[in-house]
């Protein structure tokens, strides 16, 4: 490791302490051995509500929000390379680091970084007990929301881990693809980023439970007794967090997109749209 990354992560390591700390000086929790096998992993397509719903159950007792671990999410690229064998403890390693700095080992995290949606298999063999809860929202407003966001298009800087924004190629393009993704529309992109990130976060079914944006705008009520019940909380106070949903950007697409970026969405994504009952 050279001297200019070890600094870097020692960074990135910094700022998520610093982060997670103030929940853990607020709050005493449970058994640390308990609560490090009961993480919850919340993954889905950027802009799909990770950050919401992460939020929601890191609020509630015995929780911790560990946010976007940013050790984690630079790391991401490589652990998908390896064999899930391999990266499982490296990301085991990076996320019991981060819980021990921040004084929140008798806290149930909550990690929510929606790149981790590509190492689902190693986040459940890292943690064998743990909960993935997937976020699934209608595919054109996500693609809204990351076209308000302009991370596809041509631009400079670059996000809080340092990788940079642009139509550049992303590990997650198909290699038999990637000539198409830097010839294609901004919208197109975003389609694209939608289906794989969806695609990749349901690696794991045995661990997984779908939950959908649009049910937990529908009902909190409801949503929170299915997701309570899968990660063992009361569902009153969760129910309680999860009507803070922002329910009016639902089926913002309709005023948002154009005629040509809804055909470059029907045209990438149409088949999983069509398949989630959206479409």
């Amino acid at each position: 490791m050279s001297a200019l990354h070890g600094l870097r992560q020692a960074g990135l390591y910094g700022r998520t302490v610093a982060r997670v700390a103030q929940r853990g000086f607020r709050e005493r929790g449970g058994d640390p051995v308990l609560a490090t096998e009961g993480i919850v992993f919340v993954v889905g397509s950027p802009r799909s509500g990770t950050t919401f719903l992460a939020g929601a159950i890191g609020s509630q007792p015995g929780f911790v929000d560990l946010g976007e671990v940013r050790p984690v999410k630079s790391s991401i690229r490589r652990w998908a390379l390896l064999p899930e064998s391999e990266a499982a403890p490296e990301l085991r390693s990076t996320l019991e680091r981060v819980r021990r700095l921040g004084f929140v080992r008798d806290l149930r995290p909550v990690e929510q970084t929606p790149e981790l949606s590509f190492v689902v298999g190693a986040a459940v063999r890292a943690y064998p007990q743990a909960t993935v809860l997937h976020i699934i929202r209608d595919g054109r407003d996500v693609v809204c929301s990351l076209l308000e966001r302009g991370w596809l298009r041509e631009r400079e800087g670059h996000d809080d881990v340092g990788q940079p924004y642009g139509s550049h190629l992303r590990s997650w393009v198909e290699p038999e693809r990637r000539g198409e993704f830097l010839r294609a529309h901004e919208a197109t992109r975003a389609a694209w980023a939608w289906r794989r990130y969806l695609t990749a976060a349901r690696a794991a079914p045995e661990h997984t439970l779908e939950i959908r944006y649009e049910e937990i705008a529908a009902d909190p009520a409801a949503a929170a007794d299915r997701i309570a019940g899968r990660i063992e909380t009361d569902p009153k106070p969760l129910a309680e967090a999860l009507r803070q949903v922002h329910s009016r950007s639902i089926g913002r697409w309709r005023r948002d997109l154009t005629p040509a970026q809804i055909e470059d969405v029907e045209r990438e994504a149409g088949q999983l749209l069509r398949e989630l009952g959206y479409a």
